[in-house]
């Protein structure tokens, strides 16, 4: 079990470099192809629409501080609370303030994969 929390730690931390670099092929191996997420305006988001705005430039990452809050190991699936220290432009609006995420990891195939997130801003 905690070797699987530090794993799961670690793809956290990679995951924010991801996100800061739009590195759309580490996105794509860790974000599960059926992905759920709610956005802080209630907006739903799938694998597809996720990617698309990496891919479209659309995410311009000034500061991205992470602050795991908590990593839960339920089963095949893992439950993090991270808060992120955030900076930058979406959709040519500035963004900027806490932002408190849940995001659930699920293991297929010995992967760990990205299948639900939510956010809002705190």
């Amino acid at each position: 079990m905690a070797m699987e929390r530090l794993e799961i730690e670690k793809l956290e931390y990679h995951l924010i470099e991801a996100i800061k670099n739009s590195d759309l092929k580490f996105l794509d191996e860790i974000i599960h192809d059926d992905l759920v997420g709610i956005l802080p305006n209630g907006d739903i988001i799938d694998k597809h629409m996720d990617l698309a705005s990496h891919r479209a430039g659309h995410m311009i990452v000034e500061k991205l501080i992470p602050n795991i809050e908590k990593i839960s190991l339920i089963d095949d699936c893992v439950l993090v609370i991270i808060t992120y220290d955030t900076k930058g432009m979406m959709l040519g609006t500035p963004i900027e303030g806490k932002f408190k995420y849940n995001r659930v990891w699920k293991k297929k195939d010995e992967k760990w994969k990205i299948i639900s997130v939510s956010c809002l801003q705190v």
